[in-house]
């Protein structure tokens, strides 16, 4: 999908259907929307003292101009509360606009900036919210499913602005927001694919195929690697399935010989629960349990696109947790690549167990702030529901830096404590430590185990458990993978590489 800014008057635009807004209460319209009112021989104002157009928020009204105007269609897209209205707000109507358009097998539209006018938002922060929107709400997920011969794809949004002297700005960040919601879409598809076609081997050929087409560094490391490197705790999630694990690097160097920032992810291609089984109902979503070995893969290939001036290498071990014969138990200790060892008490929190050799690798490797992500546990979904998702870090510094970009990318986080008498949890008798500490915490006990294996680095733990996958579409996101939070980790690596971290 190509989205453009030109300068002009969305008056004389010509094009299938214009796209103009309306804040709810007001009256007669003005800016944009009253100039094609005025064009429309005040058609819209004559609407609204009917009641037919309240401009709340998510109200849409198509209307046909007969002539007119150039455009044969325009669509008043209601923004609600003119005190309410945030760049979120432009996001998700931005995308509820496009499926809305689509649907009316409408390829081609312009629109534009909402918020930059009465609203009184950064014109560019607009543009790149309006391309995310699209991009993101567009997004579905088909391809096992037969051709729908009579689908329409929206091929083509053009954003109109008067102003000339925004245009430069508006453009760059029209394509910031568009190369980070493909990023992101990319991350949905990784881990909306089945088990069956996703494996580690596909992960991790999907990896090096994208870091190919963007110039990224690329190794695939197998099972005899992870041998030779010690990494016993990464390998024991892996011996119960006939997969073979993949070790997945990937870099990009935009800053010499910087340290690198630092992104992990958890790319357990299907969890079962292992010898501590899952429940039967709802292990098919567990073909996700990758969504943050994705979401790493996929701001890798941002950051390649957008060339930032800083360094990052992705880590993701990827692996199949399964009850095979040759699976690890629950009571058996094994061996991490640092040395500490480490009692397995719940086979099915195995995701902080390949993390831990994950984690130390990046130590090896020098890699600092460290970022990791992962849906870790299913403690987290029950604390903070599909809202939002929880943050734990030894840094101030960092978290500050994480919310922020957060916060620009419309998905929240929250942080949780790490205070030092939940260390208490993970103690174990028999070994260094053990990987579950019960109910109670555990999002926070298994923050404490990933903890052990940062070697002191900045570190923030990510554990999207709740915000990986969606019932129903919501905004800017649709019924399946969310890819969060691609954009976050993207805002962050551009951030880190304009100030780095003191």
């Amino acid at each position: 999908m190509r989205i453009t800014v030109e300068t002009g008057d969305i008056t004389t635009t010509s094009s299938p259907c214009i796209v103009v807004n309306l804040f709810e209460g007001i009256t007669v319209p003005g800016g944009a929307t009253g100039a094609v009112d005025h064009a429309l021989d005040g058609e819209i104002g004559e609407l609204i003292a009917a009641g037919d157009i309240s401009g709340k928020s998510g109200e849409l009204t198509l209307l046909h101009t007969f002539g007119k105007i150039a455009s044969p269609r325009v669509l008043v897209a209601g923004l609600g509360k003119s005190e309410d209205f945030s760049i979120d707000r432009v996001r998700d109507l931005s995308a509820a606009v496009a499926k809305f358009l689509r649907g009316k097998r409408i390829a081609r539209f312009a629109t534009i900036a909402h918020g930059a006018g009465v609203a009184g938002l950064a014109p560019a922060a607009c543009a790149q919210a309006i391309a995310e929107g699209a991009v993101l709400g567009l997004y579905r997920f088909d391809r096992h499913k037969k051709p729908d011969d009579e689908a329409t794809e929206v091929e083509a949004i053009a954003l109109v602005e008067h102003d000339g002297a925004r245009l430069s700005a508006m453009e760059a960040a029209v394509e910031r927001g568009r190369l980070a919601a493909e990023a992101a879409c990319f991350a949905r598809d990784l881990a909306n694919e089945p088990a069956n076609v996703l494996t580690p081997t596909e992960l991790a050929a999907r990896a090096e195929a994208m870091a190919r087409e963007t110039g990224l560094g690329c190794h695939i490391y197998d099972r005899e690697w992870a041998e030779s490197m010690g990494m016993g705790s990464y390998l024991g999630v892996a011996r119960g399935s006939a997969q073979p694990p993949k070790f997945i690097v990937l870099t990009y160097q935009g800053a010499g010989e910087a340290p690198p920032l630092g992104l992990i992810g958890k790319g357990i291609t299907f969890d079962t629960g292992g010898i501590s089984i899952k429940p039967a109902q709802g292990m098919e979503e567990m073909k996700g349990d990758m969504s943050g070995g994705a979401c790493v893969i996929a701001a890798m290939m941002a950051i390649a696109r957008l060339k930032p001036a800083i360094n990052v290498t992705a880590l993701v071990p990827a692996a199949e947790n399964m009850p095979g014969g040759n699976a690890t138990k629950p009571g058996d200790v094994l061996r991490a690549m640092n040395g500490k060892t480490i009692e397995v008490i719940n086979t099915d929190a195995e995701g902080r167990l390949i993390l831990a050799d994950a984690l130390a690798y990046a130590c090896k490797l020098n890699l600092s702030p460290l970022v990791d992500v992962a849906t870790l546990t299913g403690a987290m979904s029950v604390t903070l529901g599909n809202v939002a998702y929880g943050i734990f870090t030894n840094s101030d510094g960092l978290l500050a830096r994480v919310q922020s970009a957060g916060a620009a990318a419309g998905e929240k986080c929250w942080q949780l404590p790490m205070f030092d008498e939940y260390k208490e949890n993970i103690k174990s008798s028999v070994a260094d430590m053990k990987n579950s500490g019960g109910r109670g915490a555990g999002s926070i006990n298994a923050a404490f185990f990933l903890k052990e294996f940062i070697d002191d680095r900045p570190w923030a733990h990510l554990d999207i458990a709740g915000v990986d996958f969606f019932e129903k579409d919501k905004g800017v996101l649709v019924k399946g993978a969310s890819g969060i939070p691609v954009r976050t980790l993207v805002n962050l690596a551009l951030d880190l590489a304009a100030t780095p971290l003191a």
